[in-house]
């Protein structure tokens, strides 16, 4: 059934019987937890009403997924905010904690798609200087390998005709020593850099 549909109906009923089952009256069948926090991520609503009394207990039902998350590992709450919230039991501002805990919860859910862009915007420009570091070190590379081949070639013996050592070939060695150093110099700034953030 489609969210709008269960949206006009109203929320969804579950009961819950001393066996401690959960039955879906609109499905007409039996579901977990699991289910009901899987309802809860898809936006359907839903109310659980003790199958006996007819209580509403839909709060202790949710708090039981939460607690059920929490033990999986998923570790959403901090102990220092559950400490918190333990002490406004019984403290004369508690009627207030929902209300402003709710509020929160709807600013921060209305803000976490412009979250999310800025989170993939930072990761980005992390990557992309990732990839101009790996750039650099491979052009190094390249560049190592040339300077390290030229006096390779300079002192194999010649196959054909002989390659004279020149002046100038020394001179393009002592060039490209120069711009290696740099480079590494460029390159140990920007992992520096890295290393700050």
């Amino acid at each position: 059934m489609s969210e709008d549909k269960s949206k006009s109906e109203g929320p969804v009923l579950i009961k819950k019987y001393a066996n401690r089952r959960l039955y879906n009256t609109q499905t007409s069948s039996y579901v977990t937890l699991d289910h009901l926090a899987a309802m809860v991520k898809a936006g359907t609503e839903f109310e659980v009403q003790d199958a006996r009394t007819g209580d509403d207990i839909t709060r202790s039902v949710l708090t039981q997924i939460i607690f059920e998350e929490e033990a999986k590992g998923q570790s959403l709450l901090p102990i220092k905010f559950m400490r918190q919230l333990i002490r406004f039991y019984g403290d004369s501002l508690q009627s207030f904690v929902p209300g402003y805990l709710d509020m929160s919860m709807e600013g921060f859910t209305k803000n976490q798609g412009s979250m999310r862009d800025r989170i993939a915007e930072a990761l980005g420009d992390r990557n992309q200087a990732i990839q101009n570091l790996t750039r650099q070190n491979l052009a190094m590379f390249e560049n190592a390998m040339g300077v390290f081949t030229q006096f390779a070639v300079g002192d194999a013996p010649a196959t054909g005709t002989a390659q004279p050592k020149s002046e100038p070939v020394k001179k393009t060695d002592s060039n490209e020593i120069d711009t290696l150093k740099q480079e590494m110099e460029a390159m140990r700034k920007q992992l520096a850099e890295l290393a700050k953030k």
